[in-house]
């Protein structure tokens, strides 16, 4: 197979993999099973494209070719029978899979998938894993490397997936009523869970690894599509937006991490802070109709875009960033919308308030072993003059990381503050 093939199956693979689980999924009622038929069909592009060459239409081969699979499948298989059985009331009137509407409603299709691979009966990692396999089409070795763990752990994690849903016999439906703000607020937390592994990593030699910020954005802005009238949807897509147009600012030419403070704002991509204000004032007009606060997502979109208004670090409205993180802590508590709270004070008002409320929260069992929190200290405490405890803060933060950029990062900063000590990394 020449490498302009293979890069053309991988490409539309990439692109058409969730629409050909998707209808599949809507057929068979099961998401195992459909992916089993996807691929199928995506080994028959790799063993016929070679010779007959890459169709005018591949996302429509692809879809005929997982048709005539599934077609196959309950041929030869006799599950029309075990489906009635499992469907109950259709049960009685004879279930057949809906092949003529194979290619309809492709949008609902998509959005049912989402929220299958990423119910609350899977635990968070396996709805990441599963949600970047099914709908992100990633390959189980892609998604092992993108989180550092081995593949074996991840196969097992998407094979006990597909396995609970089957068990928990999840519907593939989109939810309705109260279930659909808990369902919802899932998908959410992984595509965002997704995102932010790609824009901090947690371990392993590169800070950021664009390509899962990248797969992140692409499902917040079908979800933004499918979910139009769904304030937080935008609300998280504005964020994500904002957020990854700092991307090519937030590294050196040697991959080292340049923190906020520091970046080159012309560097910024602002095409994507553009379409993050544009997807925040929707946010925010959608809460506005419907009479209710903004959510956790818009308040944090909000954050984001008062740094991405200012044209130079000195031009940000901290004042109106603690404002939202006041809000933000009323709807959402948590110590770390504290620690990031104490932040923004520092900065709005001063170290001495920003250490006052660090010390208040340093107790707290959730920041326990969280390199932030010292890392924080110490830059507080370097503004007041405190060198040498804010240098054994920045040697306390490099031991709790496990990310190798962001350990030099603090080590040099806690050898900045000691110029005779020379730390070996």
């Amino acid at each position: 197979m020449t490498s302009a093939t293979h890069g053309a199956i991988e490409a539309v693979w990439r692109i058409e993999s969730a629409r050909i689980v998707a209808g599949l999924a809507r057929m068979t009622r099961d998401v195992g099973l459909a992916e089993e038929l996807a691929q199928e069909a995506l080994l028959t592009a790799i063993e016929k494209w070679p010779d007959s060459g890459v169709p005018d239409n591949p996302g429509a081969w692809l879809m005929a070719a997982a048709k005539n699979r599934a077609l196959d499948h309950f041929r030869h298989h006799k599950l029309i029978q075990a489906k009635h059985e499992e469907i109950g009331r259709e049960a009685e009137e004879g279930f057949t899979p809906d092949f003529d509407a194979f290619e309809n409603d492709i949008g609902d299709d998509l959005l049912r998938l989402i929220f299958t691979a990423c119910h609350p009966v899977l635990s968070t990692e396996a709805r990441a894993a599963l949600t970047l396999r099914l709908l992100g089409g990633l390959t189980t070795d892609e998604i092992a490397r993108a989180f550092l763990v081995a593949e074996p752990t991840i196969a097992q994690r998407i094979v006990r997936a597909k396995r609970t849903l089957a068990e928990a016999r999840v519907p593939f439906e989109v939810p309705r009523g109260e279930d659909l703000a808990t369902r919802l607020s899932s998908v959410l937390e992984v595509i965002y869970l997704v995102f932010n592994e790609g824009y901090s990593a947690t371990a392993g030699e590169d800070w950021i690894r664009p390509a899962l910020c990248e797969d992140a954005l692409r499902l917040s802005r079908i979800l933004a599509e499918l979910a139009s009238s769904e304030p937080e949807v935008h609300g998280l897509v504005a964020l994500m937006e904002i957020q990854a147009s700092r991307l090519r600012a937030r590294t050196g030419p040697s991959g080292e991490p340049i923190l906020l403070m520091d970046q080159d704002r012309a560097r910024w991509d602002h095409l994507l802070v553009r379409r993050g204000l544009e997807a925040l004032e929707r946010a925010e007009a959608l809460c506005a109709e419907a009479g209710g606060a903004l959510g956790p997502y818009t308040l944090q979109a909000a954050i984001a875009a008062c740094h991405a208004r200012a044209r130079t670090p000195g031009e940000t409205d901290w004042k109106r960033i603690v404002a939202l993180y006041d809000g933000l802590a009323q709807l959402a508590p948590s110590p770390v919308v504290d620690l990031n709270r104490a932040v923004a004070v520092a900065m709005a008002y001063g170290p001495e308030e920003g250490l006052a409320l660090i010390d208040a929260i340093a107790a707290e069992p959730a920041l326990r072993g969280y390199h932030l929190l010292p890392s924080v200290r110490g830059d507080f405490l370097v503004k007041l003059g405190r060198l040498d405890e804010a240098r054994g803060e920045f040697e306390r933060a490099a031991s709790l990381t496990r990310n190798s950029r962001e350990i030099r990062l603090l080590l040099d900063r806690a050898a900045a503050l000691h110029p005779g000590l020379r730390v070996v990394k």
